[in-house]
């Protein structure tokens, strides 16, 4: 897995690190569970922590030839965002957020709710190899 640098010079994947420790209970558990899944799906993927502003400390990204997803923490979820979302066969159902839209699609996990590993990890592998197809023919980046 490789590690994209951050806008304060930390590794991403020690600012990812920091924030699950920092939110301490369901969320940074789910957090964590998740970004396993993620690494272990695309173990090429890239971390990196994006739109970094005053008041907030950003948000994880897991980037292969483009964004797969990203993980938000909110008080009653952790939102998975997957920017091509629409595009992608989700047999399971596990996307249960940000339906109206033409192209994202997101899954928000609530306290006490587990996320199909197998269906999950199937998904981050479609969004990878659709941001492949979609990056062919384009110099890749880095």
């Amino acid at each position: 897995m490789a590690e994209g640098a951050s806008g304060e010079g930390v590794p991403a994947g020690e600012q990812i690190d920091r924030r699950i420790a920092e939110l301490g209970d369901w969320r940074g558990e789910t957090l964590a569970r998740m970004r396993g899944l993620i690494r272990a799906a695309e173990p090429g993927v890239v971390e990196q922590v994006k739109w970094v502003k005053a008041g907030s400390a950003g948000t994880p990204t897991w980037e292969l030839d483009g964004i797969v997803c990203t993980g938000e923490t909110y008080k009653a979820v952790v939102k998975l965002t997957f920017p091509k979302g629409a595009s992608l066969p989700d047999p399971a159902g596990l996307f249960n957020a940000s339906l109206e839209g033409n192209a994202r699609r997101a899954i928000d996990i609530r306290e006490g709710e587990t996320v199909d590993a197998e269906a999950f990890t199937e998904l981050v592998r479609a969004a990878a190899a659709l941001n492949a197809v979609s990056r062919k023919g384009k110099p890749r980046a880095g």
